[in-house]
């Protein structure tokens, strides 16, 4: 009990110090990089690598010699799991003295923390109904939006609350919703476009059966007009003088332009695994990105509180 005590006294009681913005970085990272070994068993055909869940055979919970290496590769990632569980353990406890002053940071640990297990339920189904496409296609989407949610979650962490004021204009944060609009709507229709492809994860599993190449372009033109919009979105933040806006929109179109390049060479080569997998990471380094730009057209709770400060200091000189 007494070190349950010390424990608790030594967690960060006023401020979200080092080892919450440690462990916050570390559940964005963790979130991506988990949707990098997902595209690892299914590209390496190791979708059923463990046929069964949530034991690997039906005499064990870990991967056997004679299992091979399909069977290293889905024990591997199902491992990943339990690691994004201590970390998002250890994020909730890092916030814990701090839920009063700072209750959206706990909000969040608690949503990221559900997203796991929410998770591995989906992985089992997929892996129960031998990688249906739609079901993998969902484990793909739950993935994204825990990215975004962990995004979210840096911000807070290092920028504090956000309030609802508006930090840009209004065409300028509708001009963000649109690009950000066009952003999903690209990766979800990737989703669909993969299952559609020839890297089902398993030499016997099913495809969507929709035609695949005219999925290409249907994936193609959002992505462009997406690309369009940022290069407006960038021109506009310059021209805000929101320096927070202007890195978060120059870093999405650089995510952009290279996510354009990744694709038309994966096409044109065959989908080749490498460029697939890289693919699909960069689809989330995507949505955390675009999910930043979001972030910047508010004013965050300390920034309305001076701006509030500075016109009544004007009011009073005035």
């Amino acid at each position: 009990m007494q070190a349950v005590n010390r424990l608790y006294r030594w967690l960060p009681v006023s401020t979200a110090d080092r080892r919450v913005r440690v462990l916050a970085w570390a559940s964005l990272v963790s979130q991506t990089l988990i949707v990098g070994t997902g595209g690892a068993v299914r590209l390496t055909g190791s979708g059923l690598g463990c046929p069964t869940w949530p034991r690997c055979t039906e005499d064990s919970f870990v991967a056997t010699p004679e299992m091979g290496i399909h069977g290293i590769v889905e024990f591997g990632n199902r491992l990943l799991t339990f690691v994004l569980v201590i970390i998002a353990i250890l994020a909730f406890l890092s916030i814990l003295r701090l839920r009063r002053e700072r209750p959206e940071l706990l909000r969040l640990t608690v949503a990221l923390g559900l997203g796991i297990p929410a998770q591995a339920v989906i992985g089992g189904i997929t892996v129960l109904t031998e990688l249906n496409p739609w079901i993998v296609g969902l484990h793909f989407v739950v993935s994204a939006v825990l990215v975004a949610l962990a995004t979210v979650y840096v911000h807070r962490v290092y920028r504090g609350r956000t309030s609802g004021r508006l930090a840009v204009p209004v065409p300028l944060r509708r001009l963000a919703l649109a690009t950000a609009v066009g952003a999903w709507v690209t990766v979800l229709i990737g989703i669909v476009v993969t299952g559609s492809g020839p890297h089902a994860g398993d030499g016997g599993a099913a495809r969507n059966g929709l035609d695949s190449e005219l999925l290409q372009h249907w994936h193609s033109w959002p992505a462009y007009a997406t690309f369009g919009l940022t290069l407006l979105l960038v021109a506009l933040a310059f021209r805000s003088g929101r320096a927070p806006m202007v890195r978060a929109s120059v870093a999405l179109l650089a995510v952009e332009g290279v996510q354009i390049a990744v694709g038309i060479a994966q096409a044109r080569l065959g989908l080749p695994v490498i460029l697939v997998g890289v693919h699909m990471v960069l689809a989330c380094v995507l949505v955390a990105v675009v999910t930043l730009v979001m972030l910047t057209t508010r004013l965050t709770a300390a920034e309305a509180a001076e701006s509030d400060a500075a016109s009544e200091r004007e009011a009073v000189s005035a």
